[in-house]
């Protein structure tokens, strides 16, 4: 892999894992009502996990999904419905301390299955792959595997540490309430950019 190519990959992964998105958003959410640490296992999930996604899209999955495309169309209308669901759980989340605050924070397990239905983690393998390791050696797949394990736990944390920030803020169950909410919509606006060219076409 050229020192060009690498530059751009890095930066790819920077961008792809620092924006908005499904995981960023839920990290947010988790930092203010669950603290860095107890999170913690959730951003490992999702950097492991991630990177996990890549290396098999890598080396046999995108294979299937251009051999069999409604694979693909499957997989991304079960995560959407999923990550509606998770947008409905979050809304209602209850504050912390109270009799109804059953919720906790995702596992590490849980985080990085989420990878496999949350469509903004396929199209950054997918990309990824197409972009940097068009051949699909070993090699290659394992260059931007790398690569994004690298730079996605950096990113994501910045996600935590700005809700845990935002802890203090929302100690008032009103201003938690709106919060929750107002990521839960956020989460929602998230998939517009996967179901508008399914409608579309």
């Amino acid at each position: 892999m050229s020192q060009d190519i690498l530059t751009g990959l890095l930066l790819f992964a920077f961008v792809s894992s620092i924006t908005p998105g499904p995981n960023n958003l839920m990290l947010l959410a988790s930092g203010a009502n669950y603290g860095f640490r107890r999170t913690v296992p959730h951003m490992l999930g999702i950097s492991i996990g991630h990177s996990l996604m890549v290396v098999l899209v890598g080396v046999g999955l995108m294979q299937l999904f251009e051999a069999v495309p409604i694979a693909h169309d499957l997989l991304t209308g079960a995560g959407i419905i999923y990550l509606l669901w998770l947008a409905w759980k979050i809304a209602h989340a209850a504050a912390p301390g109270t009799a109804d605050a059953r919720g906790r924070p995702f596992s590490f397990i849980q985080a990085a299955l989420f990878q496999w239905v949350n469509p903004k983690a396929w199209q950054m393998a997918l990309t990824a792959i197409t972009l940097y390791a068009p051949d699909r050696s070993l090699w290659a797949v394992a260059m931007v595997a790398g690569v994004f394990a690298m730079t996605n736990l950096p990113s994501i944390s910045l996600w935590t540490a700005m809700g845990t920030r935002l802890a203090a803020v929302l100690s008032s169950p009103t201003r938690l309430v709106v919060f929750n909410w107002t990521m839960a919509v956020l989460l929602v606006a998230s998939l517009i950019p996967v179901i508008w060219p399914m409608l579309a076409g």
